[in-house]
């Protein structure tokens, strides 16, 4: 049984946390409207959903066993402000290109070794891979679970047609002394 997940953990304050954060900033670049996303509990996400959604455990390595194959990184767009960097992307199977998760990610550069930034930078392998590649000591702290109806650029990135019911996270990675590694919007297509 999944174990029970903590939504708004105490170190970082509730009135900082943004939902939709950091998918609505390429929506707002890209002139588009965010297709409005509803908080629920990790209880009553349905499965196969639940399965792959409420843990606390990263998404590449979860959908890899899950679809028995590794992922790949597709860039839809990017953006970099200092040490943060910004990426809208979507994660494929390797040999079929099906894509299995569509987000958006924001990442504290600052907070990692310069051989994992550049390869972050390179834009070749999800972070996931990266942190479990590389061994970078880190936690998954999932702070809310979405449901949303899917919108035309969302079934053009997952190769969906008409109005989907869509369920994804919004997830912290933490170092060891708490500092935000990353914070990502993961959405999954149906499976």
């Amino acid at each position: 049984m999944p174990e029970k997940i903590s939504i708004a953990p105490s170190s970082q304050p509730a009135a900082d946390f943004v939902l939709a954060h950091p998918l609505d900033e390429f929506y707002a670049l890209a002139g588009l409207i965010l297709p409005p996303l509803v908080a629920v509990e990790g209880e009553s996400v349905p499965e196969p959903y639940k399965r792959l959604l409420v843990h606390q455990n990263d998404m590449t390595p979860t959908l890899e066993k899950f679809h028995r194959r590794r992922l790949h990184l597709e860039v839809l767009g990017r953006r970099r402000k200092d040490d943060s960097y910004f990426r809208e992307v979507s994660l494929l199977l390797d040999g079929t290109d099906r894509p299995v998760e569509f987000g958006a990610i924001k990442i504290n550069l600052a907070l990692f070794a310069p051989a994992a930034r550049e390869e972050i930078l390179k834009e070749k392998l999800p972070l996931g891979t990266i942190l479990q590649e590389r061994a970078i000591t880190h936690v998954s702290r999932p702070r809310a679970f979405i449901r949303l109806a899917s919108d035309p650029f969302i079934n053009e990135v997952l190769k969906l047609s008409g109005a989907q019911m869509l369920y994804g996270r919004r997830n912290s990675l933490l170092d060891p002394q708490g500092q935000s590694l990353a914070e990502i919007v993961e959405i999954l297509p149906p499976t």
